[in-house]
């Protein structure tokens, strides 16, 4: 028999479904037909009339009419995923979502009963009832009977572990695959039946998932919301700097109620890679919170006409909101770029292999501490939050701190050009500036970079550059030898002396000068008749014939030429 889950893979991995293109694949999937039926002789009657077929026991001696009875089934399947993913518009079309989805199952059960023929290997009948299982399971799940997609799901794994077991490794590593695939709806499936611990389970999923995206993590991202919805119906408030704001978007009930498992999830992250896409992923979720508010806040015009209560002076409980939203957005932009400036200074200290490869560079923090001074700045500017002194001050804190990191690798870039006059006086920007926060307690100071390094790592370079400075300038008081000189002429114009020059098997070598120099050239010379105007010519009048007045004879004589 065909390979049942070989088959299917290749054929999704080839014709759409990397990308998610359900359609694609379900065009491909009837033209796979339309030639199976043509090769067969299986056609379903002629152009004007439809006669059907079935593929019956006796005709499982061709795998193909197992292939015929497959494909349907995947066709009847990529539709019914076509129409999931566009139900989140037309919600209408979650009705014919299920028809095929109820089309898909029954085809696959008479691909399993046409299996149990003792034409079919035993692998191929494992592969069909797994199959089976696996569209069952997903009808279910669409239906929400979690219960009896939970079995199906179950038994699905199960097969497919046991052939995992039975075969080599590569040829297990498809198995594996669909277990993996499936196991965070069985995870779902186990949470909306009672179980509470597999909330947690689809974290470390999605958590274990790593940098890649593809199908697998988009369902976990799916899952997960979809969790996060059934328990934001109990909460309806949350507090903020010692006031209560009741929170009555879904939406942000669904990203308020998540923050903490993303920010857990984000401090569990075995990788940068993994770090930078949940934290993209925060941002992301906490943008289309912030839009939500922003249009109800919009939708209110009562609420838009007096956004400051003129009793209290309190701004209203949806702006209130929304600064605190913006908090969490521009606090978790502070954080991801911190992350970042540390990765690429990590990175810095470590010596370069490769010389030819451009490593990091000092510029590339100072950009970084750049938009974190620029979010701060956002912060102390928020609605509401103008008169809370503790928050103004927390804000300045951090500010200075990072103040001192910018102003560090600042001095790190003069460093390297040699400036170190420059370099220097930055150093001892970086000192007062880390002082002044030794100063404050230590609470001010959690969830910030450590001060007291950052001063024995100044103190350490300032040594550092007075002993390059030194030798610097002993060196520059050597005079270089001709050979060493980086001449700036190109190669055409001295090729009589010597030069040692890299640049010349370089990738920009300095041969000769293009374009070329403009070169003066003679002129045409244009020539002026000045003295015409001064010639007096001789008279002519004795050379310019006479006209007389001859009349009839004159022109007569002068018609025969004897007037000539």
């Amino acid at each position: 028999g065909p390979p049942v889950l070989q088959i299917i893979k290749e054929s999704q991995q080839q014709h759409g479904l990397r990308h998610g293109d359900y359609q694609r694949y379900r065009g491909y999937c009837s033209r796979r037909l339309r030639r199976l039926r043509k090769t067969l002789g299986f056609k379903m009657g002629n152009r004007h009339k439809f006669t059907g077929k079935k593929v019956t026991v006796e005709m499982v001696s061709d795998s193909r009419y197992l292939l015929l009875v497959l494909m349907e089934a995947e066709r009847a399947w990529s539709y019914a995923m076509q129409l999931k993913q566009e139900a989140n518009t037309e919600p209408r079309k979650r009705f014919h979502l299920l028809s095929r989805l109820r089309k898909a199952a029954k085809r696959s059960e008479e691909l399993e009963r046409l299996c149990e023929s003792p034409k079919v290997d035993a692998k191929t009948k494992l592969e069909a009832q797994a199959y089976t299982a696996y569209l069952a399971g997903m009808l279910w799940f669409e239906l929400q009977e979690w219960k009896s997609a939970m079995e199906a799901f179950n038994k699905c794994k199960t097969i497919y572990e046991k052939l995992a077991s039975a075969f080599t490794e590569e040829q297990a590593v498809l198995y594996y695959q669909r277990v993996e695939e499936i196991s965070p709806n069985i995870r779902y499936c186990a949470y909306n039946i009672g179980d509470q611990n597999a909330m947690n389970d689809l974290m470390q999923m999605r958590l274990s998932a790593g940098g890649g995206g593809g199908m697998i993590a988009e369902k976990l991202e799916a899952l997960i919301t979809q969790t996060r919805a059934k328990q934001a119906a109990t909460m309806s408030e949350v507090e903020w700097r010692g006031r209560t704001v009741p929170v009555k978007i879904d939406k942000v009930r669904i990203f308020l109620l998540g923050l903490a498992d993303n920010e857990a999830a984000i401090a569990q992250a075995a990788s940068e890679e993994t770090k930078e896409r949940l934290y993209e992923t925060l941002l992301a979720e906490c943008r289309d919170s912030i839009q939500a508010v922003r249009e109800e806040i919009k939708a209110d015009s009562k609420q838009r006409e007096r956004a400051m209560d003129t009793d209290t002076g309190k701004v209203s409980n949806l702006q209130y909101l929304h600064s605190y939203l913006t908090y969490i957005k521009l606090w978790t932009v502070v954080r991801r770029n911190e992350s970042m400036a540390q990765a690429l200074h990590a990175k810095l200290k470590e010596p370069q292999p490769d010389e030819s490869r451009r490593g990091p560079r000092p510029q590339d923090l100072i950009r970084l501490y750049d938009l974190i001074l620029q979010s701060l700045a956002e912060l102390s500017g928020l609605q509401g939050l103008e008169e809370d002194n503790s928050f103004q001050k927390e804000v300045a804190l951090k500010t200075l701190v990072y103040k001192a990191y910018r102003c560090f690798f600042i001095a790190q870039s003069y460093v390297l050009v040699k400036k170190w006059s420059e370099a220097l006086v930055l150093y001892e920007r970086v000192l007062k500036y880390a002082g002044e926060t030794l100063n404050l307690p230590p609470p001010f100071l959690q969830d910030l970079p450590d001060v007291q390094e950052l001063i024995s790592e100044v103190n350490a370079e300032k040594y550092s550059l007075q002993a390059a400075a030194i030798l610097d300038t002993g060196d520059a008081a050597e005079t270089p030898s001709p050979s060493q000189v980086r001449e700036t002429k190109p190669l055409c114009e001295r090729l009589d002396t010597f030069r040692l020059d890299p640049a010349l098997v370089g990738k920009q070598p300095n041969l000769v000068q293009f374009p070329p120099d403009f070169q003066p050239i003679p002129c045409k010379p244009l020539f002026f008749d000045l003295a015409l105007n001064h010639v007096a010519f001789p008279p002519l009048d004795d050379k310019v014939e006479q006209k007389g007045k001859g009349g009839l004879t004159g022109y007569i004589k002068g018609i025969f030429g004897f007037g000539s």
